[in-house]
This record gives structure tokens, C-alpha cells and sequence, in this order.
């Protein structure tokens, strides 16, 4: 374990530090992942440095716990191709592409109920035990139930985590080295690369659109991966044969 985290390069070092710090200072101040986290900018709750800070921010252990693990799995091996450098810009602009793919199939949703994408001022902020945020006013009375709760989703429910921009790492590696032998502890068999993440993808691709209401932001995940993929393109970075 020491030498695991003895190897850690800057940048990965410092992602895993900041994402720690997050984390706690969000079990101590409970807020934190409303102000933080990131809303559909329709919301009266979106603020634009939540586009940033909600790669910082974590729903729970688990949820950091495998995004940082991959972090430090995969992220060292890739910041000593990329350089530190290139490697933040890469983790930056995984973590915004993120939102590209989230946020059209939000703003499709609710172009769907409401004829438009635009719904805020249909909106009311209401406050009811442990909830607090903003529900469909009188004039949409005639939504159904799964309507209502689809745009309470979308309008009061924040985005948080660095999952966008690990499955950008996630996509780099299998690029990289696609013939390397991952060994899971949930796969019995050694797995190479370049077969695991795009079965990931894949997998990440059918939840998105088959739980549109889930909680868990399948298709940022997929635009994580997909911006990875354009800048490693557009940077001319070579695919490995490891």
C-alpha cells in the first residue's frame, strides 16, 4: 500500500488529495453538495462554478471509493505519457464533456413535458421535510406523476462526481494500452483493456437510457469517455500495443 501511493504522480496526487477534502468537508457541512454540486442550468439552483466543483463532490463512500481507486489505478500510468500538464487539461475537459450528454438528454426530457427546454419559470421552490427545492407549480397541475417527479429530478437534484472525467482516464488506458490484462476482482478471467472499457461503456450506454430516472448519471459517464476519446484524437496521441 505505501508503495502504491508512493508512486502517485503530482497531479493525481493532488486530484486525490482535493477529492478527500471535498469529501469530508461534505459529511461535516451537509450543504455542500447542493451548492457544489451541479444543476441543469434551466434551474434556479445552477451556478456556473458548479461545473467545476462537482468533480470534487461525492454521494457517499462508495461512490468515492471506486472513483478515486480508479484514479489511482489507472491516472499515474496515463499523467507519465500525457505529462502533468496535458494530464489536468485532459481530466478538466473530461469532467466538463461530461455535462454535454447529460445535460442535451435533460433538455430533451423536458422539451418533452413541457414543449420547451425551458421550464424555470414554471417552477416553485417548496420545502417539505427533508426535501428542499423546486417542483412544477399550479400551471402543471396535469402532469402525471412520472412527469412530476422526472422534472423535480431535473430541477432540484445535483449532479455530483469525478465518474465523467474517470471514465475519460478509464478510455485513455484502454486506448494506450489495449492489450494489457486488467485483473478484476469480480471477473474471475484476466480481461484486456481494450475489450473491458468499451464493454463498460456499453453497459453505461444501455442504464443511461433504460433508467432515465435513476440517480446515477449513466450518460455522463459515456461523455466522460466520448471527450477522451476526440482529445486524444485531436491531440494525435498514438494508440499502444502494450
Amino acid at each position: 500500500m505505501n508503495n502504491l501511493f508512493s508512486n502517485l504522480t503530482p497531479v493525481v496526487k493532488n486530484l486525490l488529495i482535493i477529492n478527500i477534502i471535498c469529501f469530508v468537508g461534505s459529511m461535516i457541512f451537509e450543504p455542500a453538495n447542493k451548492l457544489f454540486g451541479v444543476y441543469y442550468p434551466d434551474s434556479p439552483s445552477f451556478q456556473i462554478w458548479q461545473i467545476i466543483t462537482y468533480m470534487f463532490m461525492h454521494g457517499g463512500i462508495g461512490h468515492i471509493f471506486f472513483n478515486m481507486f480508479a484514479l489511482v489505478m489507472f491516472g499515474p500510468i496515463i499523467e507519465r505519457v500525457f505529462g502533468s500538464k496535458r494530464f489536468l487539461n485532459y481530466y478538466i475537459i473530461c469532467g466538463l464533456g461530461a455535462l454535454v450528454l447529460q445535460y442535451g438528454v435533460q433538455a430533451w426530457e423536458v422539451n418533452e413535458i413541457l414543449g420547451s427546454p425551458f421550464g424555470k419559470h414554471q417552477m416553485v421552490y417548496h420545502s417539505e421535510g427533508n426535501f428542499s427545492g423546486y417542483i412544477p407549480g399550479p400551471s402543471l397541475n396535469h402532469l402525471s406523476q412520472s412527469d412530476f417527479n422526472t422534472l423535480v429530478s431535473i430541477y432540484s437534484g445535483p449532479m455530483v462526481g469525478a465518474s465523467g472525467a474517470i471514465y475519460g482516464l478509464l478510455l485513455a488506458f484502454a486506448m494506450l494500452f489495449p492489450n494489457l490484462e486488467l485483473q478484476l476482482l469480480f471477473i474471475p478471467v484476466p480481461i484486456k483493456a481494450k475489450y473491458f472499457v468499451p464493454g463498460l461503456i456499453l453497459i453505461e450506454i444501455y442504464l443511461g437510457f433504460s433508467q432515465s430516472g435513476s440517480s446515477i448519471a449513466h450518460l455522463a459517464h459515456v461523455s466522460g469517455a466520448l471527450f477522451g476519446f476526440l482529445l486524444i484524437k485531436i491531440w494525435g496521441i498514438k494508440r499502444g500495443y502494450y
